[in-house]
């Protein structure tokens, strides 16, 4: 499967001077407006891995699903260290369920100072790999797309020693059935020794948002398929599924896209080849250029009529994604058409 995307609005998505902007996830509200809910940390720190340490999840709204949306209210911020999400949150995806808004995201927390100069943060920061150790999974509801917002005390899933899941489970991907029924599918990565492998997905079922998850005991793909950022959605077949290919291995560009489809969610079945990423890092803008991004992460599908018509993702300026980078927004990409192989 590969979507045909249409010129891409230069002015549309979503930016905030000031701040790192990531993570962009649309819902339609009660009001008629879209409502994006993002994640953000202030510039002050790096971009990476200043998310692990600052994050905070922002609600923005615009009248048309391109934007350019507006920061309306903070979501979900820091509080007590004490809590597992007390820190950093991150990777939010809205979704409705009952007239209930329900948002799912990665909460850390960490016992570590932020450093007087944040810029000086690293990934090797004791704080940076106290705060991905302890990536967890929760939910916060709330009656209204303008909350108020009710907010865990403990998580929804949580790593399982000696498993594939072992280090850090985050980057939260439900389908809500129509009876109330979840399919989570979610990042993890195993631990072992003083070192962690690949990303991996892992499934998870539910008889609600509320859990409790049960999870499979083997990763979706084998080892050595590094992929993280999922979305699902329901077809007539199954289940579709996009990621970001983390090396490049299975669609041919580093960060580009990959396809998988279930007919139950369980088993799923990878049919990206290289050459054809599911959606690549060239977008197409509207003032007639062409860019390769430095980054087009965390995809989030808008459906319109039962069909993807919108795609939201993080990304950057620069050539080489978080390293060079000076600018990142939620961009909105409109879709033509999808093209699947067997058509």
């Amino acid at each position: 499967m590969r979507l045909v995307f249409d010129p891409a609005p230069a002015a549309g998505g979503f930016r905030m001077p000031g701040y790192w902007v990531w993570c962009g996830s649309v819902i339609e509200g009660e009001d008629g407006r879209y409502h994006m809910f993002a994640s953000r940390w202030p510039k002050s720190l790096p971009m990476h891995p200043g998310w692990l340490a600052a994050s905070e999840i922002v609600r923005a709204a615009a009248d048309h699903p391109a934007g350019p949306y507006r920061y309306e209210e903070t979501v979900l911020g820091a509080r007590s260290p004490a809590y597992w999400d007390g820190c950093s949150v991150h990777n939010p995806h809205i979704v409705k369920v009952d007239g209930i808004y329900v948002l799912y995201y990665m909460g850390t927390t960490f016992p570590f100072p932020l450093p007087e100069d944040g810029r000086q943060l690293r990934p090797d920061d004791p704080l940076a790999v106290a705060a991905r150790a302890n990536k967890r999974i929760g939910i916060a509801t709330a009656p209204s797309v303008g909350g108020p917002w009710t907010r865990p005390d403990r998580p929804v899933l949580t790593p399982r020693p000696d498993r594939f899941d072992s280090y850090l489970v985050s980057n939260p991907a439900p389908c809500i059935h129509p009876d109330g029924r979840v399919l989570l599918i979610y990042k993890s990565r195993p631990y072992a020794g003083h070192s962690y492998g690949n990303m991996q997905l892992g499934v998870a079922c539910a008889g609600s948002v509320h859990g409790p998850y049960v999870r499979g005991d083997e990763p979706l793909f084998p080892p050595s398929v590094h992929v993280e950022d999922p979305f699902i959605w329901r077809t007539p077949r199954g289940y579709e599924m996009i990621a970001k290919d983390m090396d490049g291995s299975l669609s041919g560009e580093r960060y580009g896209g990959i396809h998988a489809w279930s007919a139950s969610g369980g088993r799923w079945q990878l049919t990206t080849t290289p050459g054809e990423p599911a959606y690549s890092r060239r977008v197409r803008w509207d003032d007639g250029t062409e860019r390769l991004m430095g980054n087009l992460e965390r995809p989030f599908l808008l459906m319109e009529g039962g069909r993807p018509a919108w795609m939201f993702a993080a990304t950057s300026d620069g050539s080489r994604g978080f390293h060079d980078c000076t600018e990142t927004w939620n961009m909105a990409i409109p879709i033509r058409e999808i093209l699947h192989p067997d058509e």
